[in-house]
């Protein structure tokens, strides 16, 4: 059945709203044995003209008929898309999230999720007129772009004689940052930029000034007395005297060493030089980022080197 279903699939960016004709529906092995003892009990009832059991036989069949209608109708018509999907490094576990909306006026109760030949992951119920949220784990081997394989929404609400699903393709994808190094090798100095500041960076030496507060700046920077009067955040900055301009320079690596190695390493050092509140930049062959510090400049290093020659 999967492998008929597979022909039909195509990877949508969503979201996706999953009809009756997505859903697919079959006794579980709780269901098959229920049937067997149904059959059991019918033939009992008609060997001794008993009709206080032909009434209990109907009774559970219509039990069981009405429970194949809940399970069915507890999928149909809930929106399937993508959530946000975190960066992560290389050996690491990716966390793909998928956002799940229920229009109905009814509860929908004990939705999983799980990869294509693996177990369910996560479990969610959605309140009526309401969302949730299931989280899908995939190991992340290599650096670049990971993307995510199909995966099932399933359900065996309420008393788990049948099991309900659908398969779905959403176009998302996870971006592998690369292993960083171990901790201890420090960036070579390369020689940077010009002028009479070419000298000074931020530090934590010398008061030099305030500035706008910009996304990243560490809470314990921020200068509170002077926020009442211009409402606007400002940073304290420091200068301290740098001989050279930082640069994490692909060039300056050991030529013995390969791509990956390489990548590690810049990595490793990019992370140590965030942590450390350092403006860096970075080199590439073909590629330039100039010094900067801060959250969005650290991602965009680290974008720059999991893509690196990834398309190659």
């Amino acid at each position: 059945i999967d492998r008929w279903i597979f022909t039909r699939l195509v990877r949508v960016p969503g979201p996706v709203l999953v009809s009756r004709r997505r859903v697919y529906i079959l006794p579980t092995r709780f269901g098959y044995g229920f049937g067997l003892l149904l059959l059991v009990m019918l033939l009992g009832s008609m060997n001794y003209s008993n009709s206080m059991a032909f009434l209990l036989t109907f009774l559970m069949a219509g039990l069981g008929l009405v429970s194949m209608h809940h399970t069915h109708a507890n999928l149909v018509d809930i929106q399937v898309r993508a959530g946000r999907v975190a960066p992560v490094f290389a050996g690491d576990t990716a966390h793909f999230t998928l956002e799940i909306d229920n229009a109905a006026r009814a509860g929908r109760y004990a939705l999983r999720a799980g990869w294509t030949d693996s177990e369910p992951q996560d479990m969610t119920d959605l309140p009526e007129a309401g969302s949730g949220t299931l989280s899908l784990k995939l190991p992340a081997e290599y650096r670049g772009w990971l993307a995510a394989p199909r995966f099932s929404v399933l359900t065996e609400f309420p008393i788990g004689l049948f099991h309900a699903w659908t398969w779905i393709e959403l176009d998302m994808n996870c971006l592998v940052y690369p292993h960083p190094a171990p901790r201890g090798e420090r960036p070579p100095a390369t020689t940077g930029g010009v002028g009479p500041r070419a000298g000074m960076r931020t530090g934590q030496e010398e008061f030099a000034g305030l500035r706008t507060y910009q996304r990243g700046d560490a809470m314990r920077s921020i200068h509170w007395k002077s926020l009442p009067k211009l409402q606007v955040p400002q940073v304290k900055q420091f200068a301290e005297t740098l001989e050279k301009e930082l640069w994490l320079d692909w060039s300056a690596l050991p030529s013995t060493w390969d791509a990956e190695k390489r990548l590690s390493q810049l990595t490793r050092w990019v992370l140590d030089c965030d942590a450390e509140g350092r403006g860096y930049g970075l080199r590439l062959p073909g590629l330039s980022l100039a010094p900067g510090r801060g959250e969005p400049h650290r991602n965009e290093c680290l974008k720059a080197l999991a893509l690196y020659e990834a398309e190659r």
